[in-house]
């Protein structure tokens, strides 16, 4: 008889079946110690996503959500689906190398008051990712936003920090949810994603919503995941900016709401740009 899991990964997926099948390959491979099991939340994928699954990975629990729910609210589904103590959002335009998560739910069990954890996210070529940082506020974004655009630039200092921040463990304000571990228990009492967020930042409000009932959040080069970012965005460009100006409005509303008229104008100019 298998042993009940402790861990329950939950996948969202959307138009984007050869990273899924990379993401779905990758754990069964070389899968992690800790029982855990697999639930992929299908927002209504027009490229076979859902029949591909159901053909070539039948250990795999998929839930059809009926409609492009979003992140937060498929993530939401899966979560409430299932039971385990452990609960591990995962892209799917991720792959799990040999060991990373037992890294990473070992690092959560070493310390209680730690409520959930991210990896050390890379692409493809192993050049870390700014998969965690500062509540989000104007200062702490252009502050994120100059370390991006160094990084894009490949700007050498700007490279060599994030590099060197990248192997630093730290407690901080959030991690990224393309990978974040979490405790059930906390993530329940925080009331799970906030589902005003179709996606973006509500990783980053999940997060603050943990810390706002004591919990802290672990960054850690433990455990390292690659991520190949915005493979579901690059299906639908136009769409997915118009959904992330919503969500940045949406999280300056809850947190910020001064700064709401100034961050409005500020997105109108860029339209216009």
């Amino acid at each position: 008889m298998s042993a009940a899991p402790r861990l329950t990964i939950v996948i969202v997926s959307y138009n984007t079946q050869a990273d899924l099948a990379r993401c779905l390959e990758s754990l069964r491979d070389t899968p992690p110690a800790v029982p855990l099991q697999i639930v992929v939340v299908d927002n209504a994928s027009r490229d076979g996503s859902a029949a591909y699954v159901r053909a070539h990975h039948p250990e795999v629990r998929l839930i059809d959500s009926g409609d492009n729910l979003g992140f937060a609210k498929a993530n939401n589904l899966g979560i409430r689906a299932t039971e385990s103590e452990l609960l591990l959002l995962l892209n799917s335009d991720t792959i799990v190398p040999p060991n990373a998560l037992d890294r990473l739910v070992a690092t959560l069990d070493r310390f209680p008051a730690v409520v959930a954890v991210g990896p050390r996210l890379t692409d493809g070529a192993g050049n870390p990712e700014l998969s965690w940082g500062q509540m989000i506020s104007p200062r702490a974004e252009w502050r994120q936003r100059a370390l991006m655009r160094g990084l894009a630039a490949d700007d050498a200092p700007t490279r060599a920090l994030v590099e060197r921040l990248s192997h630093e463990e730290r407690v901080v304000d959030w991690v990224s949810g393309a990978c974040l571990l979490v405790r059930r228990a906390a993530a329940c009492e925080a009331g799970l994603l906030d589902e005003q967020f179709f996606m973006y930042t509500e990783d980053v409000d999940f997060c603050a919503a943990l810390r706002a009932r004591g919990g802290q959040i672990l960054f850690t080069p433990a455990s390292e995941v690659i991520h190949l970012r915005g493979r579901s965005a690059a299906t639908a460009p136009s769409a997915t900016n118009r959904r992330y100006r919503d969500s940045h409005l949406a999280f300056y509303r809850k947190h910020h709401p001064r700064w709401v008229p100034i961050l409005r104008l500020y997105l109108a100019l860029r339209r216009q740009s």
